[in-house]
This record gives structure tokens, sequence and C-alpha cells, in this order.
């Protein structure tokens, strides 16, 4: 005979793995036809609702990728950071956007498992939420060369600025020059058949959002215009992957964001407006992330290391 206490964490498993599921699926379920549950499980019941889609995104956009590209989204659950691989699957070679220390492992891994050489490690801009993997990257793929705007400050084996390319294999990342968040910031872009159709917009335009303008040398006027000039110029299709989400969203596109961005559809004087009133607090990593990634993330050049 199962024990109560058994019993409740059975049903706790089950109802577990199927909101997981469902999440995956982008639906939610109402449990209602099964039999009566736990009181320990009732709180959780009463939070799943009919078949329904959830707020997970899905790309909607209609661009079509080159067939021949390998494209990955990756997720840190510690500072939300989303890190982007993109491969020529026919060449090779790779590149990896925004790289996290602490999951330089599973990176490679990954790298390795889909046969590919990494030839670069890119960071949008010098986070002060995370420590970049690049250095230990290098270390993983001795070919590998690290690559950061030449505005922001640290150290990389590469500097790029306003319409450079970045090529791999036959694909290329243009790179378009986004300050703002930072003064340092880039936007990442890939094109195929002239047309773009995937935008890494860093920390510069968030999903409904946008990156904070009060350290680092940031500046919301500045954030205004590289956002609006630069990106929400771009096809209202084009797809937008930012550098995190706080809400389980993965990506939007230019026409979403002109629509609902609660900042970036105000007027500029609005926008600077709203900035200057966020009273954001002080980044809880900056501390010991910045000095890091002024390095390239090779904490063994960190003075007094």
């Amino acid at each position: 005979m199962i024990k109560p206490d058994e019993n409740t964490d059975c049903e706790m498993n089950v109802l577990a793995r199927l909101v997981h599921s469902s999440q995956a699926v982008g639906c939610r379920f109402q449990l209602s036809s099964l039999p009566k549950c736990s009181n320990s499980t009732r709180s959780v019941r009463a939070s799943l609702t009919k078949i329904r889609p959830t707020s997970a995104r899905f790309m909607s956009s209609t661009m079509q990728l080159p067939s021949d590209l390998i494209f990955r989204q990756l997720f840190d659950y510690q500072s939300y950071t989303y890190t982007y691989l993109i491969g020529d699957k026919e060449k090779g070679e790779a590149v990896l956007i925004d790289p996290v220390l602490e999951l330089v492992n599973r990176d490679t891994h990954l790298i390795q498992d889909l046969q590919l050489n990494l030839k670069y490690a890119l960071n949008t801009h010098c986070h002060a939420d995370h420590i970049t993997g690049t250095g230990e990257l290098k270390k993983q793929f001795p070919g590998c060369r690290s690559i950061i705007s030449k505005d922001s400050g640290a150290k990389a084996d590469l500097y790029v600025s306003n319409g450079d390319k970045i090529t791999f294999g036959s694909q290329a990342l243009t790179v378009l020059s986004t300050p703002g968040h930072t003064s340092g910031c880039v936007t990442y872009v890939l094109h195929h058949h002239d047309k773009p159709v995937l935008v890494f917009t860093g920390d510069a335009l968030l999903i409904r959002g946008c990156g904070r303008t009060d350290f680092q040398e940031g500046c919301s006027a500045t954030l205004y215009e590289s956002v609006h000039s630069k990106i929400l110029s771009m096809p209202p299709d084009t797809p937008l992957y930012p550098a995190h989400d706080y809400t389980g969203q993965t990506s939007t596109t230019v026409a979403e964001e002109k629509k609902h961005n609660a900042r970036l559809t105000k007027t500029k004087e609005e926008f600077i407006q709203i900035m200057e009133q966020l009273n954001l607090p002080y980044p809880k990593a900056i501390d010991k992330s910045l000095p890091a990634n002024l390095v390239c993330g090779v904490l063994d050049d960190l003075p007094n290391s």
C-alpha cells in the first residue's frame, strides 16, 4: 500500500511532468478529469488552466534561414543570459555569441557533438551580470579568437566597429554599433538573400524592454537613437534575439517591438524620463563580473589574482 506522503510525492511528480511537457509544446493543462487530489497538490492544480497557449514564445517569422546553417539558442538560469551558437554545416566553422563562464563545458560539448570548430567567441558588450566564457573557450578551442567592440574598453583578440563583417564558413555576421546601454554595445546581424534573418541585439533591445542606462557610460538618448535607427528600422518580420530575458520568452520581431515595447514606443523625451525614473538596484554581480570581463574572462589576468 502506498503511504499518504508517498502518494502525494507521486502526484506531485506526475503534475510536474505534465506541466513541464505542456510548456515544451506551448500549452497548459486543467486536470479536472482526474480524481481529486490531496490538499498539498490542490494549489498546483489551481494554477493550471484549460489547454491554451502559454506565454512561451515560438518563432513566427517567415524569414528563411540558409539551409546549411546550424543555429542553437542556449540559456543560463543564473544570469538569464542567452548564448547563441551559429555554425556553417558544410565548412564546419562556428561562432558563439555571449558565452557564460560557468557553462563553457556545455557549450564545448555541443560544439563537438555538432562536429564544428569554434572560430570566434563574441560578446555584444562588456557584461556586468556574468563573467564571459571567451577566455576559457579559447583553451578548449586553440584556434578560437575573442571579439568585442573596440569601444568596450575590454581586452580581446579582435576589435570590431560598425559595418565590420565576421565570417565563418560561407556565413557572415555584420556588426552594427548600438551604444546606449553601454558605450561599447554592438548588434550582430546575419543576412540571407540580402535580408536580415537573425539579429542578436545584446542588451540594447530586450523583449518588451531594453537595457538599463545608468552605468558603464550608458546614455538613454543614445540608446533610443541606436535602437530606432539600427534595429527597429529593419523589415517588420525580422526576428530579434536578445542577450537576456526574465519572463520565459526567447525572441521577438521588429513589428512586435514597434507595437508593444512599453519604453521604446514612446517619444525620445518620454523614454529618457522613463529611464531616469527606473531607480534600479546596484547590479549584484558587477563588482565581480566587470573586472573579469575587461580581461576577456581570463581570471588569471585580474590584478592581485
